[in-house]
Parts: C-alpha cells; structure tokens; sequence
C-alpha cells in the first residue's frame, strides 16, 4: 500500500459525501428556479471527489504529477469551450462529451486488462473479466454513437437515417459474435491471447454504434442525446467496477438510471416506443417531405396567409393573453433576448405572456428552458406542454418562434402521418396563431404541417431575430 495523504476511511467518507451532494444535484436540476445550486451541489461533490482520489491511498505520490497535469489541460479545454461554445451548440457539445466518457471506458477496460499488478484468480478473475469485457463494450458504442449524434447536430453529417438492406438481422449477428468472443475472452489463458477477442469486440462494438445512430433519424434526436446520456452513465458505472472505485459505480448509475428515464419521458412526448428509435428509420432531417405511406391524405391544402413585424405587433399590442411556443429556429438566431424584451414590453401593457415549451422542442431535452433562462425569462410563466395546452381556446395570440413538429395539427388529424398521436401544442386553437420561419419548409421530422394553412394562422417570414426587433420597435412606437 502507498503512503498517502488521507486514509482510506476518510476518502471513503469523502466518496460518500460526494455521492450525497450528486443526488441533490440531480434533484436541484429537476426545477429551472432550483438549477443553479443543483450545479454548485454537483461542482462541489465533483471537486470533493477528485480531491478524495488524488490525496487516497489508490494514487502514488509520482502518479500526483500526471493526473494534475491532466486536470489543468482538462479544465483548461473545458473553460475554453463554457466561454466559446454558443447556446446553439450545446447539444453538440453535449454528445462530445458523451463521448469521452465513452473513450475513457474503453481505455480504462484495456489498461486494466494488462495490468499485471493486481492478480485475480478462481471467480474473481472471471467476475473481473466480465466487467471489462462490458465496460469497453458499452464505451466503445458510447463513443462512436456518441460521434455520429455530434456530426449529425452540427450538420456534418447529413441527418437522413441510414438504414441498410437487413439491418435488424446485422445488429443480431453482430450481438451473436460479442458474445461467442465474450467467452473466447473469458476462457483464454492469457493476456495475449485474450486480447485478439477483445480487439475484435471493441471494432464491432463501435461499428454497432455507427450503425445504430446512423439510422436514427433527426426528428429523433433529441431522445438520443439523452439516450446516449445514459449510455455515458452505465460506461462510468462499468468503469467504477472495473477500478473498484464505489464513487465511479454510483455516479454512473445515476447517470445512467436519469438518462434512461429521460428518455423513457421524451419517448412518450413523441408517442414512439424507445425500441422503434434505436430500431432507426424515423425523419427525413433535411427539410424536405418524408415520404408518404400508401393511402396518406395528400399535400396540405389552403391559403398561406404572410404577415408583417407592424402587424404581427398590432396584434400582439390588441392581445389579453398570448402564448409564445419557442423552437430550435429561436436557438440559431439568437433571439431569446429579444423575445424577453417583447415579453417584458408585452406585460408592462397589461397583457398576460406565457411560454409553452414541448419536452423534445431544440436539438436535447430542455434546450428552450436553458435558452429561456440565460435570457432572464421569469420561470413562472414557462409552462410545461401539459400545463398549458388546455388554455390555448382561451387565448388571443399564440406565437410560434421557429417550431414545426411540435405545432403540427396532423399529429391529431392524420392517422397517417408519421407523427401521428404525437402529443403536440394546440396553437391553432388560439383566436389568431403566428408561425415565424424563414420559409415554408418542413420540420426535422420532414412532415408537412397543415398549420400553416389555417384560416386563422399568420406566417411572419424572415430570420427570426430580424423579424423580432421590427416587432419590438413596432411595440415601443
């Protein structure tokens, strides 16, 4: 045993402590007025932690260098990107980070397969084995699905699924082959000749992951990133049992068990069944048309009817309640500001504003709320999908800052639409509903959205924040 600043007891306790102050991070997290101590909750474990291992009896004093060093690189990346990463990359820069979880599982799996200075015999060598082999398992479909999700969002790669001819039986056969070398694995007598299964494993683990993100389509994103969020989790938590490190195991499987949740709720506000998502096949993610079933109601039919910022303004200014329903088209032009300012100007005339926000609205669960938030939109009056969709009749104005999918009539109207008994906001119960896009394309989910043909819905065209200043100048005048 190393000699070592603090005993084993007392980093035990210290790992304890940590694990505490995670779970009430999670449970501050769950509440946007809550958030901000839910992240210091979380900061503190995570310094308390690390603190723990540096100074615990698992760390020689010649290791302190190197993982300090790795920290100030670490932390120094990490500042960089909070300072210059925009709000409209978070979700991107959310799966890159899933997937260095996923790349630190796979190479902490190998570096404890060769290490030769702890020796497990009997049981405990094949109960040692195994948490290797499932660690790099799940860490190499961590990271490379986790790198498909961040080309994906960003738009370098294209977010049509990739469904190859017999893809189910191919994900079958590959799942055949981890297991047959699962016990090639475990059966070999050696550290060189366990390797070769292993190796072979970890290639088809991350062309799996290739594979199963490829042919997920964009409309389903956002179920993805928090479904490789709890991948992440169970790569950690393999990670714990591999190290024997209990902190690694509980953060992960917290992680993991949230992410699993998470996606289990997003599943349910798309009424799709989480295995017919990791199944793939689902939006078009280019803008255009999916393609129609046999049988399905034809193009929508009706007069678009355009507006302007001065009118879009008069209406707003003649309006007693108006609902404001954000989307990703809010994201990239910036325009949470502005939309606070509208807000503000909006109340200050007696006119009652809310927000309707859809569980999958943006690119990752909760994207409206953080972009709401960073622009000091008071969280009373940001509604959850279900506390507000019954107040639509009620309502003078419905607003739409660059949604589609989520406004989309023909999830209730058209059994045979791709979105079909998707829940959605009910906008166009409003007495007037204003849809702001910059043209007449379809959503992520490449469906056409009827919506815009209603007799009582307005298009305000244009470059969302463009269009919110004229309406915001028109409002003060």
């Amino acid at each position: 045993m190393t000699s070592s600043l603090i005993s084993s007891s007392l980093a035990t306790v210290a790992y304890l402590g940590a694990a505490i102050l995670f779970v009430l991070s999670l449970g501050g997290l769950s509440n946007p007025e809550t958030s901000r101590r839910g992240n210091l909750y979380g900061v503190i474990g995570m310094t308390l932690a690390v603190i723990a291992t540096i100074l615990g009896p698992r760390v020689a004093a010649a290791g302190i260098p190197w993982i300090v060093a790795s920290i100030v690189v670490g932390g120094g990346i990490g500042l960089y990107a909070a300072k210059t990463v925009k709000m409209t990359q978070m979700p991107e820069l959310v799966a890159l980070m899933h997937s260095l979880v996923g790349l630190a599982a796979c190479l902490v799996g190998f570096a404890s397969y060769v290490d030769t200075s702890i020796q497990y015999s009997g049981a405990e060598k094949i109960i040692h084995e195994v948490e290797i082999y499932i660690g790099i398992l799940i860490g190499a479909v961590t990271f490379s699905g986790s790198l498909i999700a961040f080309g994906k969002l960003n738009g370098k790669i294209d977010g049509k699924p990739l469904l190859l001819p017999a893809r189910h039986w191919l994900n079958l056969l590959a799942l055949l082959v981890v297991i047959w070398f699962g016990g090639e694995f475990i059966a070999a007598d050696s550290v060189q000749s366990g390797m070769t299964p292993l190796i072979i494993m970890t290639v088809i683990a991350l062309l799996f992951g290739i594979h199963m993100v490829m042919a997920i389509g964009g409309a389903d994103m956002p179920v993805v990133v928090s479904m490789l969020n709890s991948y992440s989790g169970w790569a950690a938590a393999a990670t714990g049992f591999m190290l024997s490190n209990d902190l690694l195991i509980v953060t992960g499987a917290l992680v993991g068990s949230s992410g699993a949740i998470l996606s289990y709720i997003m599943c349910q506000a798309m009424n799709r069944n989480f295995i017919s998502v990791i199944a793939g096949g689902f939006g078009s993610g280019s803008g255009a048309p999916a393609a129609k079933p046999e049988g399905a109601s034809a193009e929508p039919q009706g007069e678009v009817v355009p507006v302007s910022a001065a009118e879009t303004a008069e209406l707003l200014r003649e309006a007693k309640s108006v609902i404001i329903v954000p989307g990703y088209g809010m994201a990239v032009a910036q325009a949470q500001h502005t939309v606070n300012e509208i807000t503000a100007s909006l109340r200050s005339k007696g006119v009652t504003v809310r927000f309707g926000i859809h569980p999958v609205a943006g690119r990752m669960p909760g994207h409206m709320n953080v972009l709401l938030a960073e622009a000091k939109v008071p969280y009373d009056i940001v509604l959850e999908m279900d506390e507000i969709n019954e107040d639509f009749p009620d309502t003078d104005v419905a607003m739409v800052i660059g949604a589609n999918d989520i406004v989309n009539p023909a999830a209730q109207d058209d059994p045979t639409s791709p979105i079909a008994g998707m829940p959605v906001l009910e906008v166009w119960k409003a007495r007037t509903s204003i849809v702001m896009k910059r043209s007449m394309a379809s959503g992520y989910a490449g469906v056409d959205n009827p919506l815009f043909y209603k007799e009582n819905n307005r298009m305000l065209f244009g470059d969302a924040k463009k269009m919110l200043d004229e309406v915001l100048i028109a409002l003060k005048v």
